[in-house]
């Protein structure tokens, strides 16, 4: 680990984060820093926390339900370079009197894009067909197989209808798709892009040729694409996730996938990744991506600053933008 900087609050930086974000973390703080990215365990990062004013972790930090209650008590903020903060407890920290800041907004564009692929690379064939390519395979195709799905003028249904959710509704009706969608509540009209509004999910999944899941992990969440939600989709509809992997019950999902009630899937996240269900690599029919929704240099760049200008309101007595918690 490395240290910069002097009388200033103490911040300890968990993972490598991008030079520039590097740069102003350590001008405007006195920032521990990780740079060869080394993954620190749980009871590491707590025995640094004593020596700093406030964390800037990341989802790749697996903590456990214990992290928070032994937080000493100079941690007073924890800046997460997420939205999600499923690894994050909201009410452990409001109990200890620890704020909380995630990074929502500036990576809407960036994962939205990423269901985008998802959608088009699972209907297409994205997967198999680059390995029969690679692997000089090409010969094999005739007028009838191999086959994908069309994308084009079929109907999309979002689970999650936020920012992220508006985007994909945005590309998705690019490509001629009608949109339906489900959240606790509906959007207003002009956020909603002329997409229907179903009031519970069990209404929405029949509705749906592709559905993306962009919803929050939350008790409420988890395990809510279960056996029962995707035997009602449509025979041969096809599943994508940005959201997250515990959304989706693993079991259920690989079961429709290799019945073929199921066409395909795309997933960027997975449950307990990266040790994911190893049957999903036996599967032709998904299009699996290594949780990459934010991975470009602007989103990462965007995300760090956020977490600094969030630190700095903090720390000058304001109430952070991005506050998670009621503290």
């Amino acid at each position: 680990m490395a240290a910069a900087g002097t009388g200033k609050p103490r911040i300890l930086v968990t993972r490598k984060m991008m030079p520039e974000v590097e740069r102003r973390i350590s001008a405007e703080f006195h920032a521990t820093l990780n740079p060869d990215d080394r993954q620190m365990g749980r009871d590491e990062i707590l025995a640094e926390a004593g020596h700093h004013d406030g964390l800037l972790l990341t989802s790749f930090d697996k903590l456990g339900p214990e992290f928070i209650p032994a937080l000493p008590p100079s941690i007073r903020i924890i800046a997460t370079h997420s939205v999600g903060y499923d690894h994050l407890s909201i009410p452990q920290a409001e109990a200890k009197g620890v704020a909380v800041t995630n990074t929502p907004g500036v990576l809407t564009d960036a994962t939205a894009d990423v269901a985008l692929l998802l959608i088009l690379g699972a209907a297409r064939g994205a997967s198999w067909g680059d390995r029969m390519v690679r692997e000089n395979r090409w010969g094999e195709t005739t007028l009838l197989t191999p086959m994908g799905h069309d994308v084009s003028g079929q109907r999309l249904g979002i689970l999650g209808m936020g920012r992220i959710g508006q985007a994909v509704a945005r590309r998705g009706r690019a490509f001629g798709m009608t949109i339906h969608y489900y959240s606790r509540k509906p959007v207003a009209v002009e956020d909603a892009l002329g997409a229907i509004y179903h009031p519970r999910l069990e209404e929405l999944l029949p509705n749906c040729d592709f559905l993306s899941i962009n919803c929050a992990s939350t008790p409420e969440t988890r395990g809510m694409v279960n056996a029962q939600a995707l035997a009602l989709l449509p025979k041969g509809a096809i599943v994508v996730n940005t959201a997250r992997g515990d959304i989706v019950d693993d079991g259920a999902l690989i079961a429709a996938l290799s019945s073929g009630r199921l066409a395909a899937a795309g997933l960027d996240v997975f449950k307990g990744e990266p040790n994911i269900d190893p049957r999903y690599r036996a599967l032709d029919n998904i299009f699996m991506l290594p949780h990459i929704g934010s991975a470009t240099p602007g989103t990462r760049n965007a995300m760090g600053h956020k977490c600094i200008d969030n630190l700095l309101q903090f720390f000058r007595g304001e109430r952070p933008t991005d506050l998670l918690t009621r503290t």
